[in-house]
């Protein structure tokens, strides 16, 4: 599965969890660093992404537009890169079970 990393988080969780989640691409890299919500959400659902973000903007749009794509939404305040990924491995199964399960459209991370 593959995640797309909205703007407010760094490049640099690519790296550090390209084993658990490869082809994963922050917005940046694909041209849509300045993008709308709805551009990114449309690139998303067109190219089989899951939205991973720190704002509420793409768990709001879900509840609305329905999945896909689906959106992962870390809740947790000021954190570091580090801990992003930490919290990412300590998710990963329910990441994957957020992808496979038919009716769920996000995953709550804290």
């Amino acid at each position: 599965m593959k995640l797309l990393f909205d703007e407010n988080l760094s490049f640099r969780l690519i790296s550090l969890l390209s084993d658990l989640f490869p082809g994963s691409v922050p917005v940046h890299d694909i041209g849509l660093g300045n993008a709308s919500d709805e551009d990114v959400w449309e690139h998303a659902r067109q190219h089989g992404y899951t939205i991973v973000s720190k704002d509420s903007d793409f768990h709001e749009r879900s509840l609305v537009k329905g999945f896909p794509p689906r959106v992962v939404w870390i809740t947790r305040g000021n954190c570091s890169t580090g801990q992003i990924a930490g919290l990412l491995r300590a998710n990963a199964v329910r990441v994957a079970e957020l992808h496979a399960d038919p009716q769920a459209g996000y995953l709550m991370i804290r």
